[in-house]
C-alpha cells in the first residue's frame, strides 16, 4: 500500500477517529456521522480517508456515490448487518497475565456459541469454561463469530468479518471470554472464513466491484480478487485484528482450498508470513482446513502449525458405521488398513491410487505428528448429515466407540472434541440459518436436493430455516448415568495423555513410527528421544484372544465387543 490508510474506523485520540475505505471506482465518498455526511479525501491507490470527531458507540455509515452502506470493516453494528455501523474503542482491561501454551499440549474443543448453552451467549459459554478445563481441554476453538444476517446460523455466512455477531454478545463480552479462558490456562482459537462472504448483507460488490472476480465463481458467488493488494490487506488486517485486539491464540482458516489466488506469493503464504513476523507475547497457532491434503504448509519453514485431518475421521467413521457412499467410498474399502496408514503418516490419501476415489494429497510421513488434528466428529461431519447425527448415535457398539475415543486421544497427534460428544449428548447438530424471503426458500430447496442422491436417506430433511431446528441443536447437559460416565471416561483419557504422551512430544514432535496390521489388529510404536509410546488396538472380530501390552498404563476390553485397546510407554 502506498498510504497508511487502513480498512475501517480507528481511534487516534480523545474523541478523534480515522476512517479508511478502499473504493477505486468511486467518484465521491463520505462518512455519515449523526445526520451529517463529511467528505472523505482520496489519498491514492483507490483509498479514501477522513479524520473526524466522534465518540465510541456513535453510529456511522459510508456514503459512496450518494448511497449509504455499512462499513465492511465495522468493529460492530448498531443492529443488523444492513444498518449503520458502530464505533468501538478496542481498549480493554485484561486481567490475565497469559503467556500462552505450546502447540504440543493442544487438546481442542470445537464449539458453536449459539448451541453450546441454552442462552447461546458468550457470557453463558464463559460459565462453562471451568468444566472444560477440568475435563482436560487446553484449546477452545470457536466456530466463526463474524456478524451474519439473522439471529442464528453456523457462522460461515458472515459478511462483516471484523464484527462479533451481536446475538452472542458485545465486543467486550468476547474479550472477557478470551480473558477468562486464559485465566484458566486455556488457549482460544477463532475460526475465520476468508474464502467467501455470505449471501445476505454483503454490500461490497455494490460499490467496489474490484473486490471480486466476476469471471471467477465460487459456490458462494463471485470469487474474491486476492491478487489485489487492498483486498489481501482486508483479510490479513482482519487476522491481525483478532490476534491483537482480542488476544486470540490462533486462527483456524476455513476451506483454504477455496481461496483461489494466482499471485507470485499466494495469499496464504503472505498471511502466514505477516503473522509470524510479529513479536507476539505468546505462541500463536495457525490451523487450516484443506481438502487437498497438502503437506507443504506444515514443514519446519512453513508458517502453519496443523490441519484438520478428515482422513482420520472418514476411516474410523466407515469402520464403526459401515457407511460407504460419497466421499466415504474410498475409506470404506479397508478402513483398518487406512487407520494404520494414518497412525504412521498422518494423512491416508497421499497422492496414491485409491479404489473408489481419485488420487489426492502429498506424502506426509516427514511431517510432525502435531501437524494433524484428529477427531471423531466436527461441525461439518455431523451437521452436513441430513439428520445431524453424531457418531455415538450411529454405531451399534458403544464399546467400539470407547476404543476409537481412546485411540484418538492417546495417539501422538492433536486430538479434537466436538461440543457435546464428551458426554454423548442426545442433541443432533443440524444445519440451520435465519434467512428470509427467496433466499430462505433457496436454502430449503438446496438442502433437500443435497440428500436426494443418497440411497441410505429416505426421510425428510429438517427445515433449516425453522427456529426449532436451531433450538434442537443445543447440546444441553449430561443428565443420565451413561452420559456422566462417558464424560469421566474422556476426562481420564485426557489426564493420561497429559501424563504420558505430552512429555514425549515435548522432546520430539516427529518420532520414528512403526505400524503393522494383522487382520483386525494394529500395533503402533512411536520412538521419541526419551521413550517409546506403544499402542495395540483390535478393531474387529478375530478368533484370537487380545493380548494387552506389558506394563500398560491403559487397558480397555469388554466381553460384549471384539474391540480392545492397550497403551504403554517404555524408556529408550
Amino acid at each position: 500500500m502506498a498510504t497508511q490508510v487502513e480498512w475501517g474506523a480507528r481511534p487516534i485520540g480523545a474523541d478523534r477517529w480515522r476512517f479508511g475505505l478502499w473504493a477505486p471506482d468511486a467518484k465521491d465518498v463520505g462518512v455519515e456521522l449523526g445526520r451529517v455526511v463529511q467528505a472523505a479525501q482520496p489519498v491514492g491507490d483507490g483509498w479514501w480517508s477522513l479524520e473526524a470527531d466522534a465518540a465510541a458507540g456513535d453510529a456511522y455509515r459510508w456514503v459512496v456515490g450518494g448511497t449509504a452502506y455499512p462499513d465492511p470493516a465495522a468493529r460492530a453494528q448498531v443492529g443488523d448487518v444492513h444498518g449503520p455501523s458502530k464505533l468501538v474503542d478496542p481498549a480493554f482491561e485484561w486481567r490475565s497475565t497469559w503467556g500462552g501454551r505450546p502447540w504440543l499440549e493442544a487438546v481442542i474443543y470445537e464449539l458453536h456459541l449459539g448451541t453450546f448453552t441454552d442462552e447461546g451467549t458468550l457470557a453463558a459459554a464463559q460459565g462453562q469454561l471451568v468444566r472444560l478445563c477440568e475435563l482436560g481441554v487446553t484449546v477452545i476453538e470457536l466456530m466463526p463469530v463474524a456478524q451474519f444476517d439473522g439471529h442464528h446460523g453456523w457462522g460461515y455466512d458472515g459478511v462483516l468479518p471484523y464484527a462479533p455477531h451481536p446475538a452472542y454478545g458485545s465486543p467486550e463480552d468476547l474479550r472477557a471470554f478470551v480473558d477468562a479462558a486464559h485465566d484458566l490456562g486455556m488457549s482460544v482459537l477463532l475460526d475465520v472464513v476468508y474464502n467467501h462472504f455470505g449471501p445476505a448483507g454483503n454490500y461490497l460488490g455494490a460499490w467496489c466491484p474490484a473486490f471480486f472476480h466476476a469471471e471467477r465463481s465460487s459456490p458462494w458467488g463471485d470469487g474474491i480478487a486476492f491478487e489485489t493488494p487492498a483486498v489481501r490487506e482486508f483479510f490479513i488486517a482482519n487476522a491481525l485484528h483478532w490476534l491483537e485486539e482480542y488476544r486470540f491464540d490462533g486462527l483456524r482458516l476455513d476451506a483454504v482450498h477455496a481461496i483461489e489466488d494466482h499471485s507470485q506469493t499466494h495469499f496464504l503464504d503472505e498471511l502466514g508470513a505477516r503473522i509470524r513476523a510479529r513479536d507476539w507475547d505468546r505462541p500463536v497457532h495457525l490451523v487450516t482446513e484443506d481438502e487437498r491434503n497438502l503437506a507443504r504448509y506444515f514443514t519446519p519453514e512453513a508458517p502453519f502449525d496443523a490441519t484438520w485431518n478428515d482422513d482420520w475421521h472418514h476411516a474410523v467413521h466407515c469402520l464403526l458405521t459401515g457407511e460407504d457412499e460419497s466421499y466415504y467410498a474410498p475409506f470404506a474399502v479397508d478402513p483398518i488398513a487406512d487407520i494404520a496408514i494414518a497412525l504412521a503418516d498422518g494423512y491416508i490419501e497421499q497422492g496414491q491410487s485409491r479404489t473408489n476415489g481419485e488420487p489426492r494429497g502429498e506424502p506426509s510421513s516427514d511431517l510432525p505428528n502435531t501437524a494433524f488434528i484428529n477427531f471423531l466428529c466436527n461441525h461439518d461431519q455431523v451437521g452436513n448429515r441430513a439428520q445431524g447425527e453424531r457418531l455415538h448415535q450411529l454405531t451399534s457398539d458403544p464399546h467400539a466407540l470407547r476404543v476409537a475415543t481412546a485411540l484418538t486421544l492417546l495417539s501422538p497427534f492433536v486430538p479434537m472434541l466436538f461440543m457435546g460428544d464428551e458426554f454423548l449428548t442426545d442433541a443432533p447438530f443440524l444445519f440451520f440459518a435465519d434467512f428470509s424471503g427467496d433466499l430462505a426458500e433457496a436454502v430449503r430447496k438446496g438442502r433437500a436436493q443435497e440428500f436426494a442422491r443418497f440411497s441410505s436417506f429416505g426421510g425428510k430433511v429438517p427445515d433449516p430455516i425453522t427456529e426449532s431446528t436451531f433450538l434442537t441443536s443445543k447440546i444441553g447437559a449430561p443428565l443420565r448415568p451413561d452420559q456422566n460416565e462417558h464424560e469421566q471416561f474422556v476426562h481420564g483419557l485426557l489426564a493420561l495423555r497429559s501424563r504420558h504422551v505430552v512429555p514425549l512430544l515435548a522432546r520430539n514432535r516427529n518420532p520414528i513410527s512403526k505400524v503393522s496390521r494383522n487382520g483386525s489388529d494394529i500395533s503402533a510404536q512411536w520412538s521419541f528421544a526419551s521413550g517409546t509410546l506403544s499402542v495395540r488396538v483390535r478393531l474387529g472380530k478375530t478368533s484370537d484372544d487380545f493380548e494387552h501390552l506389558p506394563n500398560a498404563f491403559f487397558k480397555l476390553t469388554d466381553a460384549s465387543s471384539p474391540f480392545a485397546f492397550s497403551a504403554t510407554v517404555s524408556p529408550e
